[in-house]
C-alpha cells in the first residue's frame, strides 16, 4: 500500500530562459536545491508553475525533466488539468506512467459547475484512470468542491486519495476531515493557502503546498516540522513570520512573480514570466523585491541552513507576535 500524500509539496516556478522557453538545466538544479533543502515533495504544474502558461508538451516535458531529476528521492504530485476530461486522462496516464506518485486535478475552470456536475467531472477520470488523483479546490479560480461531493467522491472512487484545499477556510477543512477520515484514513488533506498552514495542521491536515516552500524551504519545513512535534508556540511564532513575507510576494504585480522575485533572492533567476508586465509593473515589481529582500534578510537560514530564533534581542514587534501566538492558541484549546 502506497504511504498517504503527507509534508509540504512545492508548486515549484517553472524557469524559462531568456527567450521564453523551458530551461531544462535551471529546472533540475532547482529539483536539487529544493530537495536539499528540506521539501517533502514536488509539485510540478502547478499554479505557481504558471500551468496554464504553457502548451501540454511542455507541461509534458516539465514532468519528464522534473521526474528525472529527482529519481525518486521525494514523491511527485503532479499538476494534470487539461481543457477536457479526455485530455486530462491522457496527461494523469502519462504522468504515473513517469512515475509521479499522484497528480493533483483542479475542478473545472472557466465553466462554472453546479456540485452534481463537479462530481461527475472526477468520477469520469478518477474511473479510467491508472494512477492515484488528489482533488484540487481554488474557488478564486475554479468551480468550488463542496463537503458533500468530497465525501461522495471519497466513498465512490478508490483512486481518489486526497484535496488540496487552496480555499484558506479553516471551517470547511475542518467540515471535510470530520466527513471523510472515518471513511478513508487513508484519504489526505493538503492546504494550499500558506498563510492558515499551521491552523490547518492544527485541525488534522496532513500537509501542504505552499508556494512559499519554493522560495523558502527550510521555513516551510520547519513549520511542519514543529507541527508534528507538537510545539505549537514554536510553530505559531514560524508562522508569523511567514504570513507577511506570504502576502508580500502574492500581492507583486501579476501572480506569481512575487515568487520568482523571492526566488530570485535566494540565488535563482529562473526568466520572466510569460505574462509580460507594464515598465509600471516592472518598477512596482522591483520596488516590491527589495521590500521581499528585506524581509528575507531578517531570517538566519540565509547565512546558513537552518531556521532559528534571531539571535539578537525581541524587538517590541517579537512582543507583539509572543503575545498574538498566547492568544490564539488559548482560543483554538478552549473550542
Amino acid at each position: 500500500m502506497k504511504q498517504p500524500l503527507a509534508g509540504i509539496f512545492t508548486p515549484n516556478i517553472t524557469p524559462l530562459d531568456p527567450r521564453g522557453r523551458l530551461d531544462e538545466d535551471k529546472l533540475r538544479a532547482y529539483v536539487d536545491w529544493l530537495i536539499e533543502h528540506g521539501v517533502h515533495g514536488l509539485y510540478p504544474n502547478g499554479s505557481t508553475g504558471e500551468f496554464v502558461r504553457f502548451t501540454p508538451e511542455e507541461r509534458r516535458r516539465v514532468i519528464e525533466v522534473v521526474v528525472d531529476q529527482t529519481r525518486d528521492r521525494v514523491p511527485i504530485l503532479a499538476g494534470a488539468a487539461e481543457a477536457n476530461v479526455s485530455e486530462t486522462i491522457r496527461a494523469c496516464d502519462t504522468y504515473g506512467a513517469l512515475g509521479c506518485r499522484a497528480v493533483a486535478i483542479v475542478a473545472p475552470f472557466y465553466y462554472r459547475l453546479a456540485p452534481d456536475g463537479v462530481f461527475a467531472y472526477f468520477k469520469e477520470i478518477a474511473d479510467r484512470v491508472s494512477v492515484d488523483v488528489t482533488l484540487y479546490n481554488i474557488p478564486l479560480f475554479a468551480s468550488p468542491i463542496d463537503v458533500p461531493t468530497v465525501k461522495r467522491l471519497a466513498q465512490e472512487c478508490p483512486r481518489i486519495v486526497g484535496i488540496k484545499d487552496s480555499s484558506g477556510d479553516i471551517p470547511h477543512m475542518m467540515r471535510m476531515i470530520s466527513e471523510v477520515r472515518p471513511l478513508r484514513p487513508d484519504f489526505s488533506f493538503l492546504t494550499g493557502w500558506d498563510v492558515v498552514l499551521v491552523p490547518m495542521l492544527l485541525v488534522g491536515a496532513d500537509g501542504g503546498t505552499n508556494a512559499t516552500s519554493g522560495v523558502v524551504p527550510e521555513l516551510t519545513r520547519a513549520i511542519y516540522e514543529a507541527c508534528k512535534a507538537l510545539q505549537w508556540d514554536r510553530a505559531m511564532q514560524l508562522q508569523y513570520r511567514l504570513l507577511p513575507l506570504f502576502d508580500a510576494m502574492l500581492s507583486t504585480v501579476e501572480f506569481p512573480e512575487g515568487f520568482r522575485r523571492g526566488a530570485k533572492i535566494r540565488g535563482w533567476d529562473l526568466g520572466q514570466s510569460r505574462q509580460p508586465l507594464t515598465p509600471q509593473q516592472t518598477t512596482a515589481a522591483d520596488v516590491a523585491q527589495r521590500k521581499i529582500q528585506e524581509m528575507l534578510a531578517q531570517f538566519e537560514f540565509l547565512q546558513s541552513k537552518t531556521i532559528a530564533p534571531p539571535s539578537v534581542a525581541p524587538d517590541a514587534s517579537d512582543e507583539v507576535i509572543d503575545r498574538i501566538v498566547s492568544e490564539v492558541l488559548a482560543q483554538l484549546r478552549s473550542n
